[in-house]
């Protein structure tokens, strides 16, 4: 969340939920604003979390990790840093698989007169797009959800799509007080519900196990699916019981989502394009706000490259086939290695 400061950044599980729970005083005193959490509010909580529990005392900052060797005699870690050597009886490697973002080697990126941005690493000054023709490329949570912000600024933008991905509504806003108040009269019971969860969130909108979607009719299936489509989130694939176990099952998801698509995105050529062909839910499911509407503005345009890939990068745009879209802002939403 320190590196991760794009334009419509924000986490998808929602506030309540995506918080520490070690400190019941913590969970009391810090006040979420929406119901999912923009990348500022969650890096001052982070921060706060940090200043509240003096945890920077413990912590070394600029630091690598060289080698780390287990001690069979002293049943000890031998750690050796840029900062010194350290022993230690556990070592825990929590470096995760979202820090190194993938820098594509596009022939010519190195000559692109403009600027060039990555998702991953977003400068911490504002960027400002306006009058600017921008290319974002990639199509995934980041693209999803910094393009539409982008659009409404830039003079045009165009989107570099080679897989298109599912995307459902977040519909988020302002935290209902009520729901607020709800939960932290009882967090520790809001906790537990959680952990019962496979996924670890969600238990107010709780998977559907009774009911499989091949097991109800047309019309049932409709009204189940419009129900989870409008709270918004994640909790599409929870819909029915089945969603992930069978292809037939899937596809009523699969299609529904399709749907959307279709009634959302005014150019049919266009709306063809965003539709995904595969399994939903066999990859990360993004949430969104206003991309498949962005797509009817008269400033932004789709760029398939799943049959013409990108050539290269030209000083003033971005080659594709025989053709070279200009833009003075190159966004790579190309994720991470």
């Amino acid at each position: 969340w320190y590196w991760n400061r794009y334009p419509g950044a924000r986490c998808d599980v929602e506030s309540m939920e995506y918080s520490y729970q070690f400190s019941e005083e913590l969970q009391q005193e810090w006040v979420w604003t929406e119901r999912y959490a923009t990348q500022p509010e969650i890096l001052r909580y982070i921060n706060h979390v940090a200043d509240r529990f003096d945890l920077r005392r413990d912590i070394t900052f600029d630091t690598r990790v060289e080698s780390a060797l287990f001690d069979e005699k002293a049943n000890r870690w031998q750690v050796e840093t840029s900062a010194g050597p350290v022993s230690a009886q556990f070592l825990i490697l929590a470096t995760g698989c979202l820090s190194a973002s993938n820098d594509p080697d596009f022939p010519g990126l190195a000559d692109f007169s403009g600027q060039v941005l990555h998702t991953g690493r977003w400068p911490h000054e504002p960027v400002d797009f306006s009058g600017k023709r921008v290319g974002i490329i990639g199509s995934g949570s980041s693209s999803i959800q910094s393009s539409p912000l982008i659009a409404a600024e830039a003079e045009h933008l165009s989107v570099f799509q080679r897989t298109a991905n599912y995307s459902v509504p977040a519909h988020n806003q302002p935290l209902d007080p009520v729901v607020v108040d709800e939960i932290k009269r009882d967090y520790p019971r809001f906790r537990a519900a959680n952990k019962l969860m496979g996924s670890g969130f969600g238990s107010r909108v709780p998977p559907n196990v009774e009911t499989g979607a091949l097991q109800v009719d047309d019309a049932e299936r409709q009204e189940v699916l419009d129900q989870r489509w409008a709270r918004g989130g994640l909790g599409l694939l929870g819909a029915f019981n089945d969603l992930l176990l069978f292809p037939e099952a899937n596809e009523v998801a699969a299609s529904y989502v399709r749907d959307k698509i279709r009634a959302t995105v005014e150019d049919p050529a266009t709306a063809a394009l965003l539709e995904p062909d595969y399994a939903i839910g066999c990859k990360r499911l993004c949430v969104d706000t206003g991309y498949y509407e962005m797509f009817n503005r008269d400033n932004v345009s789709l760029v398939d490259v799943s049959k013409t890939p990108i050539d290269a990068i030209t000083p003033d745009g971005v080659c594709v086939g025989d053709t070279v879209h200009a833009i003075d802002v190159l966004i790579l939403a190309t994720g991470f290695d």
